[in-house]
């Protein structure tokens, strides 16, 4: 019997230790069914709008992938309707869930100089009602419906998705077709107004007030030359906020967010075939939008290093460095992926021991590639009173130690397998198969890109590497930023070599001339909230019990979706069984250190070429140790977790 479950998604051994007795327990889960009760906005007469007879359906099957074997893929089908919406949908019959991903291919890279935060705002907006849902209802309903839901804004791209039991979808998908397509008349000034005072608000809370919070912001302005899309961050600026007006957000909206820029994800307990009809019904007479094309790539070049600082209200000074580097899906953004991987993942990693085991600093490093462009960036963040010219030297002392060996095979060896297992634990619910389906077709036009990432990562090599650390960082310009406490200037690496420019305030774009709303025309009453279907109980997956000679109980599920295993123990020795408080998480921190036979560092590097991961954490009523791991490493994981 197949069975996908969030928490324990493979193959699993539950086992609770007591002296005297133990207790096997299982939990029924009911599923509940609720229709939300919405009172329908009043309608409004917009301005200047053409109504338009929903066309006959043209709705084109373009792929279909199925699973052959134990090959890793995400089965589904993908469809393209009339008016440019890309459809694509994966059957996972585990559990009654679906998930509803609606991603638009527009992020803060679409804005203009001086009208910056665009796409976010825009993004807060979609959730203020529409014309056939009420103000803030739209939260009520999915909640009431017992699901979840959230949207996110990036550079490249904006999303908004629901988690919701498999009787509410078409529900769901008559949420997000009536924001797509009947969301203007719904755009006030009045609810204009509340949310860019929200939006400065999570600025100054999540960048201007938090520590630290700038210094993405400043090392994109000094990356990236003046007027590329990535020398602002998605947020924007106060004043591009403060300068615009509501028109210009609906303006926006109706250039980028029409179907033929978006892309439809539906995974789990669905049918495909009525899928596909309800995507018709409800977005089938959504009028095309104004074309879209994908962006030319656009590297940053350097030619010198840039020294920026700032003083923050910080303690501990930090420095970053960060090199230009490739977008996404480029050749070399895999090889500089594992380098970031080697230089500070682990216990045993270069940057570990300069920097963390010496007790100085907290240090990682990473490559950040995006469709446009990448970096590469070294953060340090030292502790109080540090020079970070000091902190440079170490950085480049510790860098040039490495080079004598540099990678090896051991490291690649590892990060496949560590790549293998985070990849399969993405897999394992219907939210993160549907989120990697919307976003390979949105960034690849390929749903099942997924094959060509894994060839690329499991094809990579020591050379790979050690020719992307010489050709993007060895010796190579970079932006050199210091975050320092007030006060403290004399604390930066150097002396500031590059200032911010004066910014240019752009007038709007010809693209964004002559557009006009056209208000879909249905056969049918698109303001009745669509009726939940009877709800279905959760099925209980089939389980095995043993019990072992020294007391121990034992409680397993198979599942073979994906090769890997996981395993809980538990130990009724949580925070009520102390006899001084604090005993049962000072434990869990002191069983992820070192042993009488390996120290951290030793323990720390036997997982990594597992593919496995260790941890423990304590309750009120348990102590509780997780393993994960790759299947075929089951004999020595189960030995040894």
């Amino acid at each position: 019997m197949k069975k996908n479950y969030d928490l324990f998604n493979t193959f699993i051994i539950q086992i609770k230790y007591n002296m005297n007795k133990s207790i096997l327990s299982i939990l029924t889960i009911a599923s509940l069914s609720m229709t939300a009760q919405v009172k329908p906005k009043p309608t409004t007469t917009p301005a200047a709008k053409t109504a338009v007879k929903p066309a006959a359906s043209t709705t084109k099957l373009v792929e279909t992938v199925t699973k052959v074997g134990k090959e890793i893929v995400i089965p589904y089908k993908k469809y393209v309707l009339a008016n440019g919406l890309t459809v694509v949908v994966h059957e996972d019959h585990s559990d009654p869930i679906a998930y509803v991903d609606v991603t638009y291919h527009v992020g803060s890279n679409r804005e203009q100089q001086g009208r910056s935060g665009f796409a976010h705002f825009f993004e807060h907006m979609m959730f203020q009602g529409s014309k056939n849902v009420a103000d803030e209802q739209h939260f009520k309903i999915i909640t009431e419906a017992g699901g979840t839901l959230n949207g996110s804004t990036n550079s490249d791209r904006t999303n908004y998705f629901e988690t919701v039991p498999s009787n509410q979808l078409e529900k769901m998908l008559w949420l997000e077709a009536d924001r797509m397509g009947f969301l203007l008349d719904s755009v006030t000034q009045k609810k204009f107004e509340v949310q860019r005072a929200t939006v400065k608000n999570e600025r100054g809370q999540n960048y201007d007030n938090k520590p630290y919070g700038l210094v993405g912001e400043k090392t994109g302005e000094a990356l990236f030359p003046k007027g590329h899309p990535y020398s602002w961050t998605t947020i924007g600026y106060i004043e591009d906020l403060n300068r615009v007006d509501v028109n210009d957000l609906k303006r926006f909206y109706m250039r980028w967010y029409g179907p033929n820029n978006a892309v439809l994800t539906v995974s789990g307990d669905v049918n495909t075939a009525e899928v596909v009809k309800l995507a018709e019904k409800y977005y089938g007479s959504i009028p095309r939008g104004p074309e879209v094309k994908n962006m030319a790539k656009q590297a940053a070049t350097l030619t010198e290093n840039r020294y920026i600082s700032y003083e923050d209200n910080v303690k501990f000074p930090m420095y970053k460095v960060t090199y230009p580097t490739v977008a996404s899906m480029e050749k070399d953004e895999v090889a500089l992926n594992v380098l970031g991987e080697i230089l500070s993942s682990s216990k045993s990693s270069p940057l570990y021991n300069t920097f963390i085991k010496s007790k100085s600093s907290f240090s990682k490093c990473y490559n950040y590639s995006r469709e446009l462009a990448g970096q590469f960036e070294i953060l340090i963040r030292a502790n109080a009173g540090s020079k970070l010219s000091d902190i440079e030297a170490m950085l480049n002392q510790s860098l040039a130690d490495w080079e004598k060996t540099g990678a090896t095979d051991d490291d690649i060896k590892k990060y496949k397998i560590n790549y293998q297992s985070s990849l399969y634990e993405g897999l394992t619910t219907v939210q993160g198969k549907g989120r990697q389906l919307a976003a390979y077709q949105t960034y690849a036009n390929n749903p099942n890109y997924l094959k060509i990432e894994m060839a690329n990562n499991l094809k990579v090599t020591k050379e790979d590497v050690m020719r992307v650390y010489n050709t993007y960082i060895k010796g190579k310009f970079g932006v050199i930023l210091s975050c320092v406490p007030k006060g403290k200037s004399d604390l930066a690496a150097k002396t500031d070599t590059w200032k911010m420019y004066e910014r240019t305030i752009e007038e709007e774009n010809a693209k964004y001339k002559n557009l006009s709303y056209t208000e879909p025309k249905d056969i049918f009453n698109r303001s009745k909230v669509p009726a939940a279907k009877a709800a279905k109980l959760v099925p209980l997956p089939n389980y095995w019990t043993s019990n072992f000679k020294n007391g121990i109980k034992a409680i397993g599920i198979n599942n073979n979706d994906i090769p890997k295993v996981n395993i809980q123990f538990s130990m009724p020795i949580g925070h009520r069984y102390e006899p001084k408080s604090g005993l049962a998480v000072l434990l869990t921190a002191l069983l992820e250190e070192s042993t009488q036979k390996h120290s951290a560092e030793e323990i720390g590097s036997i997982l990594e070429r597992l593919g496995s991961d260790v941890s423990f954490f304590a309750n009120d009523n348990e102590v509780s140790d997780l393993c994960f791991f790759i299947k075929t490493k089951f004999r020595f994981n189960i030995k040894n977790c």
